[in-house]
C-alpha cells in the first residue's frame, strides 16, 4: 500500500459533525489501493465498554484518490479513532502518530481524537436551500414595469446592450413576471444590487440604505419581497461590502479633505494625493478599479455601518439572505461578526459568499453557510461545453469538489453555469441548446441549490459582459418553447423527488468515454440518469433486480421487463426511477 498519500485530520472536512448525533470520519487513500478500511472508534475516558469497530465506505473517488467515509453516532458525543487499513498484501493501522503493522496497546496515546461534539460548532446552513431552485436577475435587464423611474437616455427594450447603456428594468418588472417564475418552477431569486449607485450593474455603490431611484424605492422592494414570499419564493441580495463607489459619501469626503478627513482610515490609501497613476490608483480598489475604492473592514466604524446594513434588510424588508460580493478579500473577522449579526436576526438567512477557488477556510460555520461554486461550473464546460475531458474525467472531478467538503456545504452549495460575470453557456456550447440541456440536467438532477441565470431557459446567448446582460426576450414568439418546457420539467421533478436533491450519489464506470450514467438515491428513491454528451447513438446498460423494476421519471412508461440495454440519441438523456415490484398474491 502507498502510505505516504494517505490522509486524515481532525475537523474541516475530514471529520466533523453532520447533526447533533452524528459525526463523519474520512479517509483517502490512493485509488484502487485499498480493499477495506475499518474504523476504531470509542470514549477516550471508556474504551473498554464503548468501542466499536465500524466499516468505512468509499464515497468519492477522483483520477488519484479514493475517499473513504463513516458516519458514527458517539454515545458521549466524544471519540478517539484509528484506522485499520487493508488489501491483499498487507494490513496497517493509522493513528495520528503515524503508521503501525499492530493495533494500539495504549489506546489513550498517538490516536485521532474528536474531542466533543459541541452543537454550536456544527457547520448548519439553512435547511430551506437544499431544497432551493435559484434564478439569477441582473435587475436593469429583467423588464421595465415602470416607466416613471426610467433613467434619462433609456433605450428601447431589446438593444445592443453596452457597459454604460440602459433598458429601464426595475422591481414593478419583477413583480409583472412572479406568475413566469413560479411556473417555471423556481422558488428562490438572487438579485445584483439593488442599492443607490451610478453604474448599470450597481456594484459601485453610492447609499447602501436606498434602493437605486431606477429600480423603484425601498417600499417597492418590500412590496415585491412580500408577493415572492406568499408564493413560497425566497429573496437573496448582493452585499457588496469590499468596496463602494466613489460618490459614496465618505470616499467623497476623503477625496476633497485627504488625510485630514474623519474618513481616511474608512479605505486604504497608500499615497496622499488619491490619484491613478499608469492605471493603478493610490489607494487600493476592486481590482484597480478607481471608482471602486476598497473598504476597510477592520475599522470599528466601517464594520459597524456595514453590520447595520447587513441587519437594515432583513428586519425592514424581511430579505432572506445576503451574496457576498468579493468575499475572499474581506477579512475573516468580519464575516464572523456578520454572520453573528445576520443570524440573531435570522437564523435562517443564507449567507453565500463569491469565492471562485477552494473555500474551507470559509465554510466551518462561523462565516459563510456555502459560496458560489465555481469549481463546479468550470468542471461541468470542460465536460459539456468544451469536450475537452471525457466522463470518467468529469466525474472524477466532481468527485474530488464532494470530497472537498462537509456534506451539509454540499447540500446548500451555489451550484451555477452562468452568471453576469461569464459568457452565457449558450453561447460556450456555440449554440448547441441539447448542449445546454444537458449541462442543466446534470445541474438540476445534482446536490445542492441550482441557479439559472434568467434568459438561459428560453434560449438566450451573449459572449462576456455586457453582451451576456442582453435585456429579457418577453415575446414568445421569440423565445425558445421546447426549451423552457424542459426547464419546467426537470425544476418541477427535482422538487418531487427529494433523492435528486439530497440524495447520495454514485457515478457508474461506462466503456463510452461520452456517456455518463449516475444515481441518486435515498431510503425510500432511486435513480438512474444517462447522458450521452457526444453526436453518436450511444448505449448503457440497466441494473438486474428481482425487488424492482425502471419506469421513465418523466414519461412514467415503464420499462419492458427483462431489458437490459437502452440507447440514448446523440446528445440524448434518460432519468429512470427504481418502482419496487409489486409480489405474487400480495
Amino acid at each position: 500500500m502507498q502510505l505516504d498519500v494517505m490522509y486524515h485530520r481532525m475537523k474541516q472536512n475530514w471529520s466533523y459533525a453532520y447533526d447533533e448525533k452524528t459525526l463523519h470520519i474520512r479517509l483517502r487513500t490512493k485509488r484502487d489501493d485499498v480493499d477495506t478500511v475499518v474504523l476504531h472508534c470509542g470514549d477516550k475516558y471508556g474504551w473498554d465498554h464503548t468501542n466499536s469497530s465500524v466499516p468505512m465506505a468509499i464515497f468519492a473517488s477522483d483520477e488519484l484518490f479514493d475517499y473513504w467515509e463513516a458516519a458514527i453516532q458517539p454515545r458521549y458525543r466524544r471519540t478517539v479513532y484509528y484506522f485499520e487499513i487493508r488489501n491483499q498484501e498487507q494490513v496497517v493501522y493509522m493513528l495520528e502518530k503515524g503508521f503501525f503493522d499492530e493495533a494500539p496497546d495504549v489506546i489513550y496515546e498517538g490516536l485521532f481524537d474528536f474531542p466533543f461534539l459541541n452543537p454550536i460548532d456544527i457547520i448548519s446552513p439553512p435547511a430551506w436551500v437544499k431544497d432551493a431552485v435559484f434564478y439569477q436577475i441582473f435587475p436593469e435587464r429583467f423588464a421595465n414595469g415602470d416607466k416613471s423611474n426610467d433613467p434619462e437616455g433609456v433605450l428601447p427594450w431589446g438593444g445592443t446592450p453596452t457597459p454604460t447603456n440602459y433598458f429601464g428594468g426595475d422591481l414593478q418588472g419583477v413583480l409583472d413576471h412572479l406568475d413566469y417564475l413560479s411556473k417555471l418552477g423556481v422558488n428562490a431569486i438572487y438579485f445584483n444590487p439593488l442599492f443607490q449607485a451610478t453604474t448599470n450593474h450597481k456594484y459601485d455603490t453610492q447609499d447602501y440604505f436606498k434602493v437605486d431611484a431606477h429600480f423603484g424605492t425601498n417600499e417597492k422592494l418590500k412590496e415585491l419581497v412580500e408577493a415572492c414570499h406568499q408564493r413560497g419564493i425566497r429573496v437573496v441580495l448582493d452585499a457588496v461590502f469590499n468596496h463602494c463607489g466613489n460618490t459614496f459619501p465618505a470616499f467623497v469626503d476623503v477625496v476633497k479633505n485627504g488625510p485630514k478627513s474623519k474618513y481616511a482610515d474608512w479605505f486604504f490609501i497608500r499615497e496622499w494625493p488619491l490619484d491613478v497613476k499608469d492605471g493603478i490608483p493610490t489607494y487600493d480598489t476592486f481590482g484597480f478599479e478607481p471608482i471602486m475604492p476598497k473598504l476597510n473592514t477592520e475599522n470599528p466604524e466601517v464594520r459597524d455601518y456595514l453590520l447595520s446594513i447587513a441587519r437594515y434588510w432583513i428586519e425592514e424588508i424581511g430579505i432572506d439572505g445576503w451574496r457576498l460580493d468579493v468575499a475572499n478579500e474581506v477579512d475573516h473577522h468580519f464575516w464572523r461578526e456578520f454572520r453573528k449579526a445576520v443570524k440573531e436576526i435570522n437564523p435562517e438567512a443564507y449567507i453565500l459568499g463569491e469565492i471562485m477557488h477552494d473555500s474551507m477556510a470559509w465554510l466551518q460555520g462561523d462565516q459563510f453557510d456555502a459560496v458560489m461554486n465555481y469549481p463546479f461550473t468550470n468542471a461541468l464546460l470542460n465536460f459539456f461545453a468544451y469536450s475537452r475531458i471525457d466522463a470518467n474525467g468529469f466525474a472524477d472531478a466532481i468527485q474530488r469538489q464532494i470530497a472537498s467538503y462537509p456534506r451539509q456545504v454540499n447540500e446548500t452549495s451555489f451550484n451555477l453555469l452562468g452568471s453576469h460575470d461569464t459568457t452565457r453557456l449558450l453561447t460556450l456550447c456555440q449554440g448547441n441548446k441539447d448542449r445546454l440541456k444537458l449541462a442543466y440536467l446534470f445541474e438540476l438532477t445534482f446536490v445542492g441549490a441550482p441557479c439559472i441565470y434568467y434568459g438561459d431557459e428560453i434560449g438566450m446567448d451573449g459572449d462576456h459582459d455586457p453582451h451576456n446582460r442582453k435585456c429579457m426576450e418577453w415575446d414568445v414568439n421569440k423565445q425558445d418553447q421546447n426549451l423552457l418546457t424542459f426547464f419546467q420539467n426537470i425544476i418541477h421533478l427535482r422538487l418531487k423527488q427529494e433523492a435528486l436533491r439530497t440524495g447520495s450519489i454514485r457515478f457508474l464506470a461506462q466503456s463510452n468515454k461520452q456517456l455518463l450514467t449516475y444515481e441518486r438515491e435515498n431510503a425510500d428513491e432511486r435513480f438512474l440518469i444517462a447522458i450521452n454528451n457526444s453526436d453518436a447513438v450511444a448505449a448503457y446498460s440497466l441494473s438486474e433486480s428481482n425487488e424492482y423494476e425502471w419506469i421513465d421519471a418523466l414519461s412514467g412508461e415503464s420499462i419492458k421487463s427483462g431489458t437490459k440495454q437502452l440507447s440514448l440519441p446523440a446528445f440524448g438523456y434518460s432519468i429512470l426511477k427504481a418502482k419496487v415490484k409489486v409480489k405474487a398474491g400480495v
